[in-house]
């Protein structure tokens, strides 16, 4: 008799359940294992032999042939490890399969049969849950992170016997998490940088509050020491709390990783994300022989830092076009396409020349004209033109630097402002499915950043001097709606338009 046990696997960030079937043939002792699996699933025969074995449980002396169904379905990972060891103890009536029949199981097995922490549990219940699949068991480590999801029962199990036991005499208990606990103790976030250690850079620091308003991308430009690097580490501080919705993006993600904690199982911070420019095409992107996420994806609904911008390969700037439009990447392979979020804003940061002191009114540029156009074209036009605000950087004069008089603005109260702003937005955008202006389309654009005839004739005669293309004319729509937000206007007016111009990068000769 056929016995069948119920599991998933993770493809891109979606579940898929997989059905185990395991019969045992009258032939030579041996494991074989079909339906497309990969290395670790094919070294689980050797795993689960010795794992049964010391549970003191029986291994069946004759050939063992597993099927992980359906076929065609490329299956990864360790997870698969428990259900074909229950598969396999249901052939030797250890167990029966209607017992098993209402559960899905998921775990590694260690040589001696407790139960190793896996990746991408809370996908995987998710997906099972969805697919109608009423009770699960997991190792006890990803029991909290699999509590998360309401609506299914989560189980957590120390080893193989405990798994057992629990349809013969010992349950194990039920794990539910309370999602708000978490959320709860992260309310006072702590930073290690703010923005009030930052003297002076009021311009900069006005542009990076509207980028943190409305999700914007923004580089820097400013010679060594100007506080570029500095002031990207103070970015997270005035970034607003995650809402659930993204709460749960962001798990998931990390979760296929393994980036999660087994005692803090949930993303509850945005990420910041900073990437050194030796770092690799499929590193930023994603991919590889088996895709998995990257750098863009990481800094989902947070922040990927390119600090030294120009020092990046072009091929590896260029390959960020296409997400920083769509908000997302798709990975293809010859038998496989994923598809990963990355909806993430753009901060970079660069000198103006190779020396770096191009236009610094402290120390003289020494860079010829021809070192200064092939150090900046590293950065091409259709890069540029995704990133929404270009903002100088200059150096901090001596007396500034000295001077302790002044009294910066701190983070928490810059971002009271980006919160009020993000709020608003939220629920304007509540029946669009989106939540930022920066996800604003064409067709969005017309309805909610409609402006005056005195704004239009300034657009027109910007269009012409700049000679704007239409996404840089999109651009500065957002740009200025959200400047109108942070000033809690309803409508784009014309003083938030001439603003939103100033922070687009434009020839040094206009």
């Amino acid at each position: 008799m056929v016995n069948k046990i119920t599991t998933a696997t993770i493809i891109g960030l979606d579940a898929h359940i997989v059905s185990v079937e395991v019969d045992v043939l009258n032939s030579l002792p041996g494991v074989s294992i079909v339906g497309l699996p990969d290395a670790a699933i094919n070294e689980a025969r050797d795993r689960v032999r010795s794992a049964i074995k010391n549970s003191e449980f029986t291994f069946p002396s004759k050939k063992v042939v597993i099927n992980l169904a359906p076929a065609d379905l490329k299956k990864e990972g360790s997870n698969f490890d428990l259900p074909i060891a229950l598969g396999i103890l249901s052939e030797e009536e250890v167990l029966s399969s209607e017992q098993l029949s209402d559960y899905a199981f998921l775990g590694e097995l260690s040589l001696d049969g407790s139960l190793r922490t896996i990746n991408g549990v809370l996908p995987l219940v998710l997906g099972l849950r969805e697919q109608g699949i009423k009770n699960v068991i997991v190792p006890m480590s990803n029991a909290t992170e699999a509590g998360l999801v309401d609506g299914i029962n989560v189980y957590g199990a120390e080893n193989l016997a405990d798994v057992v036991n629990h349809f013969i005499d010992i349950p194990l208990k039920s794990v539910n998490i309370d999602i708000r606990s978490f959320l709860k103790s992260d309310k006072e976030e702590e930073f290690i940088y703010d923005f009030k250690d930052v003297k002076g850079q009021k311009k900069a620091k006005k542009a990076l509050e509207i980028a943190a308003a409305g999700g914007h991308n923004l580089l820097m430009v400013g010679s060594p020491g100007s506080g570029k690097t500095l002031m990207a580490k103070c970015f997270p501080s005035i970034l607003p709390p995650l809402q659930l919705q993204e709460i749960l993006e962001l798990t998931k993600i990390y979760s296929i990783c393994g980036l999660l904690s087994s005692n803090k199982p949930l993303m509850t911070q945005r990420p910041f994300r900073p990437v050194h420019h030796k770092a690799s095409a499929v590193g930023i992107i994603g991919g590889g022989s088996t895709p998995k996420p990257g750098e863009i994806t990481l800094a989902h609904r947070g922040v990927l830092f390119l600090d030294e911008m120009v020092e990046f390969p072009r091929d590896v700037l260029e390959v960020l076009r296409q997400p920083l439009e769509d908000g997302e990447i798709v990975i293809s392979r010859a038998k496989t396409s994923v598809k990963y979020p990355a909806k993430f804003m753009l901060l970079g940061a660069m000198n103006p020349c190779p020396c770096g002191y191009l236009g610094d009114k402290e120390k003289q540029c020494t860079c010829s004209d021809f070192q200064i156009n092939r150090y900046l074209s590293k950065l091409s036009g259709p890069l540029l033109d995704r990133i929404d605000l270009h903002i100088d950087v200059p150096r901090l004069t001596s007396k500034e630097l000295i001077d302790n008089s002044s009294h910066e603005e701190s983070s928490i109260s810059i971002r009271k402002r980006v919160m009020s702003a993000r709020k608003i937005q939220a629920e304007r955008y509540k029946d669009e499915g989106i939540l930022t202006n920066s996800e604003l389309t064409a067709k969005l654009i017309k309805k909610y950043c409609q402006i005056d005839n005195e704004s239009a004739s300034l657009m027109k005669v910007a269009i012409a001097k700049y000679q704007l293309s239409g996404r840089s004319y999109d651009r500065i729509l957002k740009i200025a709606r959200t400047i109108a937000d942070l000033d809690c206007s309803e409508n784009i007016k014309q003083s938030h338009l001439m603003q939103a111009l100033q922070y687009r990068m434009f020839n040094k000769e206009d």
